[in-house]
């Protein structure tokens, strides 16, 4: 199944006002705040913005979110500090999911085989991270990848294409390192 899709290449009216009013909001009532203590302040936050955030979930002050309508975390899923959420496009952590500090999420890119054009060159694609997969430190996750149950994302790779659940990846491109064996 192709997951990418075309799209506008311009932000909407609408999409821009949302995006400044949680900008402003974010700014003044979500960064500004200690990670463990305003915590439920936090998904409280997300979740009036649309997001689908278990109460349980960890989303740290220091993340920046494009878009939190289109972010869905599970029960105990995490994005960890200054993590940048570029969610044009559905971001997914299911249950127990982790992605670690300084990483990268990206659901929008240009189409290569076009004239890069700000009219008709963008495309979108969500990134599904299923139940307990790991993104290492500083790693890069494109368009359209889905990372597979009990997988793990080397720190700082660079990964376009999916992960097979139980599988260790690394290395820009990532590849495959070797399977999980959880005992």
């Amino acid at each position: 199944m192709d997951l990418q899709k075309k799209a506008p290449g311009h932000v909407s009216l609408g999409v821009k006002i949302k995006r400044a009013v949680w900008n402003v909001i974010a700014a003044i009532f979500f960064r500004p705040f200690i990670t463990g203590v305003f915590r439920l302040w936090r998904i409280a936050l997300l979740k009036l913005f649309g997001a689908e955030v278990a109460w349980d979930a960890n989303v740290y002050a220091s993340v920046k979110i494009w878009a939190p309508w289109r972010l869905q975390m599970g029960h105990r899923a995490c994005l960890g500090p200054d993590v940048i959420c570029y969610n044009q496009d559905w971001v997914v952590l299911e249950d127990d999911a982790i992605v670690s500090q300084y990483s990268y999420l990206c659901t929008a890119s240009h189409d290569v085989e076009k004239q890069n054009t700000a009219d008709d060159s963008l495309i979108i694609a969500p990134i599904v991270l299923e139940k307990k997969s790991w993104v290492g430190s500083r790693a890069f996750i494109g368009l359209g990848v889905h990372v597979g149950e009990n997988a793990i994302v080397g720190a700082t790779a660079s990964v376009y294409k999916s992960v097979d659940a139980n599988t260790i990846v690394g290395g820009n491109p990532a590849k495959v390192l070797k399977q999980r064996i959880i005992r």
